[in-house]
Parts: C-alpha cells; sequence; structure tokens
C-alpha cells in the first residue's frame, strides 16, 4: 500500500509540473470576431458571429490546445440594410439554416496541433453546428501574443443545412447556394 501512495504521489508531482508549464489565454470576446461569407450563382452575403467565449493553450510558448464557442445569435448580415438585412438575417437564422433558436451556440475543439514555423499551426478540429459535429482542418496564425488569425471552409450540408444547395436539388438555375461558406477569424486575447 506505501509503494502505491508513493506512485501516486510521483504521478500527481509529475502532472502538476505538466500544468504548470502550460497557460490558458481566453479570448476577449469583445474584441474578437468571426467574419463569414456565403455565395450563391448571383452574388454573395456577408456578416459576422460574435464569440460567447474560448481559450487558446499555450505550453513552452507554442499552441497545445483550444476550444471556442459562438453565440449564434449574433449572427448578422453586413452588406445589406434596413429590411433587406432583417430578411435574411431571419432566414439565416430560421430551420433552413442555423435554426439559432434551438442551437444557440457553435463549438470548435482542437484534437490535434501540428507547428508548420513562422507561428503557424495546422490545426485538426471538432466543429459542432445544430449539433452535428465533423472535423475540419485549417491554419491558425499567431501574431504577437495578443492575436491569432484563422481561416476555415465549411460545407454548410455536412450540418444539416441543405436549403438552395445544387448538391441537393435540381432546378435551382440562379438560386442555388453554394455549399461551401468561408469563416475568417479574428482572435484578441
Amino acid at each position: 500500500m506505501r509503494n502505491f501512495k508513493s506512485f501516486s504521489l510521483v504521478v500527481f508531482i509529475l502532472l502538476m509540473f505538466q500544468e504548470g508549464n502550460a497557460q490558458t489565454y481566453k479570448i476577449d470576446a469583445s474584441k474578437s470576431i468571426i467574419n463569414w461569407v456565403g455565395k450563391k450563382i448571383t452574388g454573395e452575403h456577408e456578416g459576422t458571429v460574435n464569440f460567447r467565449d474560448g481559450y487558446l493553450i499555450f505550453k513552452d510558448k507554442k499552441v497545445t490546445g483550444g476550444s471556442f464557442t459562438a453565440n449564434m445569435t449574433t449572427l448578422s448580415n453586413n452588406d445589406q440594410t434596413g429590411s433587406s438585412k432583417q430578411k435574411l438575417e431571419g432566414h439565416l437564422k430560421s430551420e433552413d439554416f442555423f435554426n439559432t433558436a434551438n442551437f444557440t451556440t457553435a463549438t470548435l475543439v482542437f484534437k490535434s496541433i501540428a507547428s508548420k514555423g513562422n507561428d503557424t499551426y495546422l490545426i485538426n478540429a471538432d466543429l459542432t453546428i445544430k449539433g452535428i459535429t465533423n472535423s475540419i482542418q485549417f491554419d491558425l496564425v499567431m501574431i504577437g501574443k495578443n492575436k491569432a488569425t484563422a481561416y476555415l471552409k465549411v460545407n454548410r450540408t455536412k450540418y444539416d443545412i441543405k436549403y438552395g444547395s445544387g448538391s441537393y436539388f435540381d432546378d435551382l438555375g440562379d438560386k442555388t447556394i453554394y455549399d461551401d461558406f468561408e469563416m475568417n477569424v479574428v482572435l484578441a486575447f
């Protein structure tokens, strides 16, 4: 029994030492933003989604983890005004798209990270939208100590967002909305 206690103490000390080297940096949600672009045959729309919270974990000055939660109820359109803006935002928040009444958040959790040099990391993560989780891969670029950026291309149909998709509906013509949407993310700490 004494050997078990000694072993447990050693394991505990090693874990504390490892955790002591890791630092968690919470994002400043008021200064961090997700800029999105959705494209269709006849043009595109762009807007933003705010973060609820998030953090990056560093060990020895290298990114080793991260998790982020977007507040989907803040989804907004930036290229229109007035009733057109309200109509598009309402449609994007409806069951046809992100169903924000039932799915108020979306999450991104880092699963593996590989350094590419020059403060750039290849991230493999789980992205959850509308309660559906899929793997996604993207580059995260650190800019100094207080900022990071990322570009993600997301196939919306993997998250049961099929409205206007030429992959699922025929004869849409110029009403076709492309399956992929883009996110340019700015993280401030």
